[in-house]
């Protein structure tokens, strides 16, 4: 059985004991937050919980706030459900005997997590009686039904219908595009995403990216821009530097570019000049198109050289190189990867770095989230410059911004303007600043912990199923799965998966022999799940289906079993229930 659990901060800790006792009992936990201790408010987690009640997505719901009282009122507000607050186990029976009760609710600041464990397995274990009772629940639904429909008159006599979903007035303007907009929201609700660089932003950091921030020009930086009226631009830019900087410890920030790609050109051009050498991971190896692929502008700027991974570990041999490096006296050394799932030395690379007098740029777009909460090694003490993109692990807007040692500070920002872009997104620079202030919270922290966990889960599921997983595992959000001996191509299996309900891309593997199009691996990411608030228990079940997809490659119904499986895992996890 479902049961989707909520909880605010004050009943986080009680939240996470119920968690606990529901899954020993085998059931399947929802789990709709809260996520930590850190301040929120109780009906964003009771109307969650009521919703996925209410659709059927969840059988019962558990939310425990300070008292219970702002959760069982909160939730009985949506329609369908019948939330109960408890003090007793006598009184945790009745609501379920006699009421027929949905979701029981209980005060963190009164309930011990002994009697709180006590009451949930009463409350699971009484069954609705019927009877006289059946009658007084009908009753109360016909009352509810009856204020609902005087609502909807009253709000209608008064011209104040509330239109649905959050954007009534492209649907006016633009019903095509709405159209594109509410299908894309369906998919991403009704589908695993598990591509590596995707992942779920909050509706805080959606609404200051679609604020009137965007009418604002703002050459320049803060306190010197070439456009009056800058004045509350400028405090956003100001939020934002001193947010991420204070995240990651830097010594400077820029949150001016426009994407990875942009800080990664500013990075370079301020350290070379056309011609100069920069050596980098290979794409195929893991690595990125900026780090140096001829057909991009790393490539034809700069003379790119690549490094690769062991054949055997298939993971980076730092003494080889060390010797590389010797060889070729590259002038900008670039560390970090879109496929590499291991840890990377970064004492090492400042060692290699320093010996051959090179600048140590470190890309650390796909960890910059789990950097941010503690459960990845950061690269910012060791490197001269550091770039990310603000999405992927950080939840943000799309954009990029660059980290750098005060020696480069000057050098990066008249690169990044006028060097490279004109006016910036203001829109999104305060888009950032929201999502640097949410990864210095607590919850994320725990975020981050879960986002790596299941990645493990996964790939120890994977394993068990015969999957070559490159490098053995995953020390990071991602995995990188060698089908060469499943016979089957990554452009294959990701379209099987798509017909199964998961999202994921090929992807090329160390010492691939097929083209870029079709490749010999895919890559799968956890952090979007995670931000659903999945763990390692459905990851071990997306593992099984995966599987399953690739042994029913030739069978059409047990694909459609498969999918009905990750429906069923969409639906227990609620995306944007709000919109």
């Amino acid at each position: 059985m479902i049961v989707a659990v909520g909880a605010d901060h004050r009943g986080f800790a009680l939240k996470e004991r119920v968690k606990d006792l529901l899954g020993r009992e085998g059931h399947t936990v929802a789990d709709l937050g809260c996520h930590g201790p850190a301040s929120v408010d109780y009906p964003d987690f009771a109307r969650a919980v009521g919703l996925a009640v209410a659709a059927g997505r969840a059988a019962l719901g558990v939310l425990v706030c300070g008292s219970g009282i702002g959760v069982s009122i909160a939730a009985n507000k949506v329609r369908g459900v019948r939330a109960a607050l408890c003090c007793n186990e006598e009184m945790a029976a009745a609501t379920r005997r006699h009421n027929d009760a949905n979701v029981i609710c209980f005060g963190a600041d009164h309930t011990s997590a002994e009697l709180a464990e006590r009451m949930v397995l009463r409350w699971l274990g009484a069954g609705f009686e019927g009877g006289r009772h059946a009658g007084r629940i009908q009753q109360d639904r016909r009352h509810r039904a009856g204020r609902g429909r005087h609502r909807r008159r009253v709000a209608a006599d008064t011209g104040t219908a509330r239109r649905t979903g959050m954007n009534r007035h492209l649907q006016a303007a633009d019903p095509e595009i709405a159209d594109v907009v509410a299908r894309e929201l369906g998919r991403q609700r009704d589908q695993l995403e598990m591509i590596a660089s995707e992942n779920f932003t909050s509706l805080a950091v959606m609404e200051a990216a679609g604020s009137v921030l965007t009418n604002k020009y703002a050459e320049g930086y803060p306190g010197k821009r070439y456009y009056g009226g800058c004045e509350f631009v400028d405090r956003a830019e100001e939020l934002a530097r001193e947010r991420v900087k204070a995240l990651f410890g830097a010594e400077h920030a820029n949150v001016q570019p426009h994407s990875g790609s942009t800080a990664n050109m500013i990075a370079y051009l301020a350290c070379l000049s056309p011609g100069d050498k920069l050596l980098g991971l290979s794409l195929s190896h893991g690595g990125h198109l900026t780090h140096g692929h001829p057909v991009n502008f790393s490539g034809l700027l700069f003379t790119a050289l690549h490094y690769e991974v062991d054949r055997e570990t298939e993971t980076i041999d730092y003494d080889a190189l060390r010797e590389q490096a010797k060889r070729e006296r590259p002038k900008v050394l670039v560390g970090g990867a879109s496929a590499y799932p291991r840890h990377w030395d970064y004492a090492a690379m400042r060692s290699i770095a320093d010996e051959v007098g090179a600048v140590l740029i470190f890309d650390m777009a796909h960890v910059a989230g789990l950097v941010a909460g503690g459960a990845h090694p950061s690269p910012v003490p060791f490197c001269d410059i550091v770039t990310s993109t603000t999405h992927k692990t950080l939840r943000g807007p799309r954009g990029g911004i660059v980290l750098s040692k005060l020696a480069h500070a000057e050098a990066i920002d008249k690169l990044n303007f006028p060097g490279v872009q004109g006016g910036p997104l203001m829109h999104i620079i305060a888009a950032k600043a929201v999502c640097f202030r949410e990864a210095a919270r607590p919850e994320f922290a725990a975020w981050a912990r879960r986002c790596v966990e299941n990645a493990k889960a996964l790939g120890e599921r994977l394993l068990e199923h015969g999957f070559h997983l490159v490098s053995g595992g995953t020390d990071n959000h991602l995995l990188l799965v060698n089908l060469t001996s499943k016979d089957i191509s990554g452009k294959k299996m990701e379209h099987l998966l798509d017909e199964v309900g998961i999202t994921v891309n090929k992807n090329t593997v160390p010492f691939d022999t097929r083209k870029p199009f079709v490749t010999s691996g895919i890559r799968i990411g956890t952090p979007a799940l995670t931000t659903r608030g999945m763990g390692p228990d459905q990851m071990r079940a997306i593992g099984d289906i995966i599987a399953g997809a690739w042994e029913a490659r030739e069978d059409e119904a047990a694909r459609a079993a498969l999918r009905t499986r990750s429906k069923e895992l969409c639906e227990a996890f609620p995306l944007y229930p709000e919109l």
